[in-house]
């Protein structure tokens, strides 16, 4: 985490990519946060776009909110979670069911071709992806960001308007060029087994 360097003073790479929880904040709290970090497009990554508890994070409430702060609005519902997990899943290594099912969808044709299209985004214009839930690593971007970071793609989780740290990759993730898979550490032994023979 980091308060010490001002978000808009940062030296980020071009291509860095941030991560957004909207949590309940007011409207006009939330856009002000995306201007503070120079945010120029937001990508909603939820599977469905509203709130009935926040409606100011409905899709065309956002959108017009944004739109009036000169920030780009879109929905890619093919970075949302609410994925089953399979039940021969090779990601057993997460608990959470959810997180589980999102990272056995992050084996997909689909996804790649999800996170390919953001990265090309992200390469056009300062973007976020953002999602409902305040903190990064109870969120399936958490999982988005490991994709992009295997993919060398800087990724920085907004915290709050002073406060931002560097995404690190998931200590139980194992990598195969830009496969990642989270095996619990059962698999991964039979795994090490394997390759020695």
């Amino acid at each position: 985490m980091s308060d010490h360097i001002p978000p808009q003073d940062a030296p980020w790479p071009k291509s860095t990519i941030f991560t957004v929880g909207h949590s309940t904040l007011p409207i006009e709290r939330f856009v002000e946060l995306l201007k503070i970090y120079g945010i120029e497009q937001l990508i909603d990554i939820r599977t469905i776009p509203g709130s009935r508890h926040n409606p100011q994070f409905g899709s065309e409430a956002l959108a017009g909110s944004l739109k009036a702060a000169h920030i780009e609005y879109a929905h890619m519902g093919t970075l949302g979670g609410l994925r089953r997990a399979r039940k021969d899943s090779p990601n057993d290594g997460w608990r959470n069911k959810s997180f589980r099912g999102y990272a056995d969808y992050m084996q997909t044709a689909e996804f790649s071709h999800a996170v390919e299209t953001l990265v090309r985004m992200g390469r056009q214009k300062r973007t976020a992806i953002m999602c409902a839930e305040a903190v990064p690593w109870r969120c399936h971007r958490s999982l988005v960001a490991d994709a992009l970071d295997v993919r060398g793609v800087p990724v920085i989780e907004i915290l709050s308007e002073a406060s931002y740290r560097s995404h690190k990759l998931t200590s139980f993730a194992q990598v195969d060029g830009t496969s990642i898979i989270y095996p619990s550490e059962q698999l991964t032994l039979g795994w090490s087994e394997a390759k020695a023979k």
